[in-house]
């Protein structure tokens, strides 16, 4: 194998101890996930706002609220009408999913729920 495909692969690596540890902490908000579903078109998005407000302008999130924001951006994208609030939604949940996965290797998850 050329030098090119070995480094290929070595990206599509998975650390399997922390996508089980992401899968059983990613939905752990089982109050807030049935108020979201619960939520019209227009009271997601003004939930939308609502996070953007409590997130904190510099440092990182609270694993709390990075729960949240995968639960609230998942609705989001399950109910966007519009190709532009689709690429939101998307890059916004590749971007919890990375900061969820990061967090998960350094510290072990919330024992809270």
């Amino acid at each position: 194998m050329r030098e090119a495909e070995t480094m290929d692969l070595s990206l599509n690596l998975i650390d399997l101890a922390t996508e089980r540890k992401k899968r059983a902490w990613i939905n752990h908000d089982p109050e807030y996930q049935l108020t979201i579903n619960r939520m019209s078109k227009l009271e997601l998005l003004e939930e939308m706002v609502r996070f953007h407000e409590k997130r904190p302008a510099h440092g990182e999130m609270s694993f709390d609220l990075l729960v949240k924001g995968r639960i609230l951006f998942r609705s989001l994208a399950f109910a966007a009408e519009t190709a532009e609030l689709r690429l939101l939604t998307g890059s916004y949940l590749r971007h919890l999913d990375e900061e969820i996965t990061l967090r998960l290797k350094k510290e072990p998850a919330p024992s809270n729920r």
